[in-house]
Order: structure tokens, then C-alpha cells, then sequence
């Protein structure tokens, strides 16, 4: 009876760790992202496929964390937060990178992704080809 009762814990313990350790790693966000700018409709809203570049790229390439108004590097396990949870007037006010204003979704988005778009364009003629690069890769026109 003792080997029985030992032997079930045993068990119940494998299955609690093992389906915690999947809860944890199993959530990769959602499979795609609409972002909307906060002032107007136009352009469009950028739709972001986040399931497609996770399969081509690491968390940290794009994620990074913010610790005392800095920008801090993405470590793995690191809570992600909305982008607008930072880009915003309330806490990036006025912060910018060359002519891009940090405080704002758009700003954000064209600071890194069109950055590597267009990088990724450049060095790849397939990708160029279907014109990564240009507005409509990230805001397509809606289906009517």
C-alpha cells in the first residue's frame, strides 16, 4: 500500500511539474497582432504575423524591457509587455532616435521593423521581390 501511495505521488508530482513547465513555455503570444496608431486611422492599421517571425527569429531581436527610462536587452523568461505599455507620450515623452519619435507605436515600428525590412530586402532578392520593404507588407489594404 506504502509503494502504492509513493509511487502515485511520484506520478501526480511528474504530471504537475511537467504540465507547469509546458503552461510556461508554451506561451509565445498571440499568433498575430493588430496595431493600431493612436491618433488616426491612417495608414491603415499595421497587422504584425508574430507566430511567423517567432519561427525566424529570437525574442531579444525585436523585445527589449525598460529599467530606470532605459532600454534594456530581453532576456529569456522576461514578462513581454505591450509595446504602447512604454511607447506612449506618458512615459517615452519627446524620446527619439535620429527623426523617429520613440513615444509612439508608429515610431517604434518603423525604427526597427521597417529597419529590417529593408536591410532583409537589400540582402535577399526573394524577399525584395515581394516587397517587404514597401507600406503595404505591414499595412495591407482590407478586404473588402
Amino acid at each position: 500500500m506504502l509503494k502504492k501511495l509513493i509511487a502515485c505521488s511520484v506520478v501526480t508530482l511528474f504530471l504537475v511539474t511537467g504540465t507547469a513547465i509546458l503552461s510556461v513555455a508554451s506561451d509565445a503570444g498571440p499568433e498575430e497582432i493588430t496595431m493600431v496608431g493612436a491618433k488616426s486611422k491612417k495608414p491603415k492599421p499595421s497587422i504584425f504575423p508574430h507566430k511567423k517571425h517567432q519561427d525566424s527569429f529570437k525574442c531579444a531581436e525585436c523585445h527589449h524591457g525598460m529599467a530606470d527610462g532605459k532600454q534594456v536587452p530581453y532576456a529569456e523568461g522576461q514578462d513581454v509587455a505591450k509595446c504602447e505599455s512604454c511607447h506612449n507620450k506618458d512615459v517615452l515623452a519627446g524620446k527619439k532616435s535620429g527623426k523617429l519619435k520613440l513615444d509612439t507605436i508608429k515610431g517604434a515600428g518603423h525604427g526597427n521593423c521597417l529597419a529590417c525590412h529593408k536591410k532583409m530586402a537589400k540582402e535577399n532578392a526573394e524577399l525584395k521581390a515581394k516587397k517587404i520593404a514597401k507600406c503595404a507588407a505591414c499595412h495591407p489594404k482590407k478586404k473588402k
